[in-house]
């Protein structure tokens, strides 16, 4: 195939969470023509980038091998960041990211291209802060979510949060130490909560960097006192998405399509 580089750029969202229904809110244009196959169209074509975009990027890949069988499609998800390296080094053509590109990235993907990468938004993905199931918090501020995962505690926030009893949690839950779950520092989910959750701060030492969206989940799903953030597509019976809000004690934002859009 000719080397023509795009670059899928996911946009990451978060507010509270999730396309709860997002199935009947998206419509596709009825009067779109069918698409026609062309002959002649053979190669390999590589996918590298968000894990977050794993699943769809195989089932595209799919639909488009059955139109075009002699393409050979490899898919690798290992973080956003990894996607402007292989489209700059001319070892993928397709890179699915959960940010936007840099600007250091795109004028080096220029340097060596010559024209910018193309930019296709492919979806709305929104991010969620999970709990265990059986945990009885409902709600966070972003400051609380601050003093949680940062070191620096860029929002303003009083003092260090490390347990559950520090959110408004009483009984056997007061004393009971908050284990953080997170990304690690190639995903574009970490980047993004590290923006806004954090204030742009530096995440604590202590948050279990994991290498999947999925591993986060996991993560929280064994361990009573976990707490992580990651899409809100991995959302399992084992967890639980709580409320977001600004102010401390009113969490506005509910896990909803409608918070999300």
């Amino acid at each position: 195939m000719k080397k023509a580089i795009a670059a899928l750029l996911m946009a990451l969202l978060i507010a509270a969470m999730v396309p709860a229904g997002a199935e009947e809110a998206i419509q596709v244009d009825p009067d779109l023509p069918e698409y026609e196959a062309v002959e002649g169209v053979s190669g390999n074509l590589n996918s590298m980038g968000s894990d977050t975009l794993n699943n769809l990027m195989a089932l595209w890949s799919e639909g488009f091998r059955r139109v075009y069988p002699n393409v050979n499609i490899q898919v690798e998800g290992k973080g956003s960041g990894t996607a402007p390296v292989a489209l700059i080094a001319g070892t993928a053509q397709l890179g699915p990211m959960s940010r936007a590109m840099r600007d250091s990235e795109i004028d080096e993907f220029e340097d060596t291209y010559g024209f910018p990468p193309l930019e296709v938004s492919v979806g709305i993905d929104t991010l969620a802060v999970y709990v265990h199931k059986d945990n009885p918090t409902e709600g966070l501020s972003f400051e609380e979510l601050d003093a949680i995962f940062s070191s620096t505690r860029n929002s303003g926030y009083p003092e260090e949060i490390t347990t559950w009893g520090q959110v408004g949690l009483t009984g056997p839950w007061a004393n009971r130490p908050m284990r953080l779950y997170g990304r690690n520092s190639a995903s574009g989910t970490y980047a993004y909560f590290k923006d806004v959750a954090l204030f742009r701060g530096d995440f604590k030492d202590t948050v279990n960097e994991q290498p999947g969206s999925a591993s986060v989940v996991q993560g929280v799903t064994e361990d009573i006192n976990g707490i992580g953030y990651s899409g809100i597509g991995y959302r399992t019976s084992g967890v639980k998405a709580i409320a977001l809000g600004v102010e401390k004690g009113d969490p506005q934002f509910e896990p909803t399509y409608e918070n999300v859009v």
